[in-house]
């Protein structure tokens, strides 16, 4: 039988709030084909994070097994329940999602699937908490400002790579599905922003021996941009710079190269010799 949704939106009373960066969607053919993006059916667990006005939720709960939504503000918690009110696979949870507990909160639905419109402030420790490896999360969907999608998907030797990068290429495989203009917001943002798919490896992307002393060395590399590699690693490690030079060396790398040179596999050599 087809889910009933109401439809009250959240124009009719309520205030859009910058300092939450509520931007909302709400073109149906839109959603739909963001979703067709990530892939995910019946069977199926979202976890949603921000579900504004619910017009993605209702979609993504009329496809999927069920949605666990989290929404930090508590003026949309009502109109959510309005809309939602007969969907029986949809739980609404009022929280800040940095502060949820995820494991215990989707514990009876893993593996899941995230998906998110977020805010733009909310990009880095959002993707940072959720691509930790201690989830078991089956990809991440989210919507970022065109900027911060680079960031994820930026090759060595850009000015976009950093540790983001490699923490998501380490994880997953992520790809730009599709650049969503301003105008297609309420209320528009100033920039044009991106849906990006990050389907999770079956394996990481690169063999190393620790993963926290692997994320430890990409840390290091990039504490400085314009420090050299062995420089940054005599700083962040408090070694003697024969032994950084040492350590380079057993990695097969150049005394002078600097972090954001080193690719994925160039940071695992560097984790497993040691240093």
């Amino acid at each position: 039988m087809k889910q009933q949704f109401h439809h009250k939106k959240p124009a009719s009373g309520f205030q859009h709030k910058h300092s939450l960066g509520q931007n909302f969607l709400t073109d149906t053919a839109l959603l739909e084909s963001l979703i067709d993006e990530t892939g995910v059916g019946p069977q199926d667990h979202i976890l949603e994070v921000g579900p504004g006005g619910g017009d993605m939720t209702r979609l993504l709960s009329a496809r999927c097994r069920s949605v666990t939504a989290v929404e930090i503000d508590r003026d949309l918690i009502p109109i959510l329940r309005v809309i939602m009110e007969n969907a029986a696979n949809f739980t609404l949870v009022e929280g800040d999602i940095l502060r949820v507990n995820i494991p215990e909160l989707m514990a009876d639905k893993a593996p899941f699937h995230v998906v998110a419109n977020i805010p733009y402030y909310l990009t880095t420790d959002l993707l940072t908490l959720l691509l930790q490896g201690n989830l078991p999360i089956r990809s991440i969907n989210v919507m970022v400002q065109k900027e911060a999608a680079q960031r994820v998907l930026a090759a060595p030797s850009t000015p976009e790579y950093g540790p983001l990068a490699i923490r998501a290429q380490y994880y997953t495989q992520p790809r730009l599905a599709r650049i969503v203009e301003a105008a297609c917001f309420t209320p528009p943002p100033k920039v044009d922003s991106a849906f990006i798919c990050l389907p999770w490896r079956e394996t990481p992307a690169v063999a190393v021996k620790d993963e926290k002393r692997f994320f430890k060395i990409v840390g290091a590399a990039f504490a400085l941009r314009r420090k050299t590699l062995c420089n940054n690693l005599i700083s962040s490690f408090h070694m003697e710079r024969e032994d950084a030079l040492a350590w380079l060396n057993r990695a097969g790398l150049p005394e002078n190269i600097r972090g954001e040179a080193l690719t994925m596999q160039q940071f695992a050599d560097l984790c497993n010799a040691e240093a």
